[in-house]
């Protein structure tokens, strides 16, 4: 990857976004939106883009995640860890996030399908989101960003 800034999707209407950043031989993820719950979707998405083309993912099954953290922070971490053991486990690819925050709870839904790696074509296997350059919060234009590194 090259050290420049990865932007993608920027042909949406929603100012909600994802962008990847270069760090090391691990993979920088940083989803934007105007709320924090949109923000973490974005970062979702990001997760996705990461393994493959998310427009090539079928919402085809839906899996409800539910987390509990004690600051943003983590909870982020958590959300994106907990994506990474439903596609782990059940073998699915995700296309599509809803994530709603009650204080320190995230209950959450992502849609996608059973990777089929002729069509899916998986670049790496993400291993899980780490504390590193970990940052949930607003930018200088108000957005909110939530960002860390995935080890791949």
């Amino acid at each position: 990857m090259k050290d420049s800034v990865h932007l993608r999707n920027l042909t949406q209407k929603s100012p909600a976004r994802w962008q990847h950043f270069a760090h090391g031989a691990d993979i920088g993820i940083r989803g934007i939106g105007a709320t924090k719950e949109a923000a973490f979707e974005q970062a979702a998405l990001a997760l996705t883009a990461v393994i493959t083309d998310p427009s090539n993912v079928a919402a085809r099954r839906m899996f409800e995640v539910q987390c509990e953290a004690a600051d943003r922070e983590t909870l982020l971490v958590d959300w994106l860890n907990a994506l990474v053991y439903e596609m782990s486990v059940h073998g699915v690819i995700f296309r599509r996030f809803e994530v709603h925050i009650e204080g320190s709870h995230l209950y959450g839904k992502a849609w996608g399908e059973e990777v089929d790696v002729a069509r899916h074509e998986p670049a790496v296997e993400v291993k899980g989101a780490t504390y590193t350059s970990l940052f949930v919060g607003r930018n200088a234009q108000g957005e909110w960003v939530a960002q860390c590194i995935v080890d791949v």
